[in-house]
């Protein structure tokens, strides 16, 4: 199968990575595959990457309104801003981890907290759970989005209360990591330098 070796994504190779919601894609984001083993899947997506993120007929994201309330809704092409990123997807968590880095340098971890991705033969489909962190490079952590999350909690396109009682309780785990500074927050991969041959991609076609 194109794309695939031994069970695992080929480094080097390009995946998509896809979030949905309410029964459809919201976002697709092409990234280059960095490893693909027992630690999990990791990937690289460089300033200036193209990606396709679920845009209404006012200009509106999903961060700003629910998507049954979007009018004429459509996957629309961006550009990646604000620093290049490596993401790591360990195995069957639900979560996802980042490193920003700009101009080169390490400038802190986003921990985006997700349900556990499915693989299919070009990439991994996930479902966002709006609630994030972040934290810089000396480890001091704060909550993303937890307005959104609040106003998104009871939704039928996202979580009932039970539910965001166990989402915030894993990025409440991975903040204990944080703070500990162990795996993945222990320093590892704060010096990677990309293949130079992994520049930018454009946004899927559709």
């Amino acid at each position: 199968m194109k794309g695939l070796r031994n069970l695992g994504f080929e480094v080097g190779g390009i995946v998509t990575r896809r979030y949905s919601r309410g029964g459809r894609c919201t976002f697709e984001q092409p990234l280059w595959v960095v490893t693909d083993d027992a630690a999990g899947l990791l990937l690289w997506h460089p300033l200036g990457g193209g990606y396709l993120r679920m845009t209404d007929a006012d200009g509106r994201t999903l961060h700003d309104v629910t998507l049954d309330r979007m009018r004429d809704p459509v996957l629309a092409p961006a550009a990646w801003t604000g620093a290049d990123v490596l993401i790591l997807m360990p195995p069957g968590a639900a979560h996802s981890v980042w490193w920003f880095f700009r101009d080169g340098v390490f400038d802190g971890w986003y921990v985006n907290l997700e349900a556990p991705c499915t693989r299919r033969p070009d990439g991994v489909d996930t479902v966002d759970h709006v609630l994030d962190i972040v934290a810089t490079p000396d480890r001091a952590w704060r909550w993303k989005d937890e307005d959104e999350f609040a106003e998104r909690t009871g939704h039928p396109h996202y979580y009932d209360a039970r539910a965001a009682v166990a989402i915030r309780a894993e990025g409440e785990r991975l903040a204990d990591l944080i703070e500990a500074g162990v795996p993945p927050f222990d320093g590892r991969l704060t010096d990677f330098c990309p293949d130079p041959r992994w520049g930018p991609l454009d946004a899927p076609e559709r």
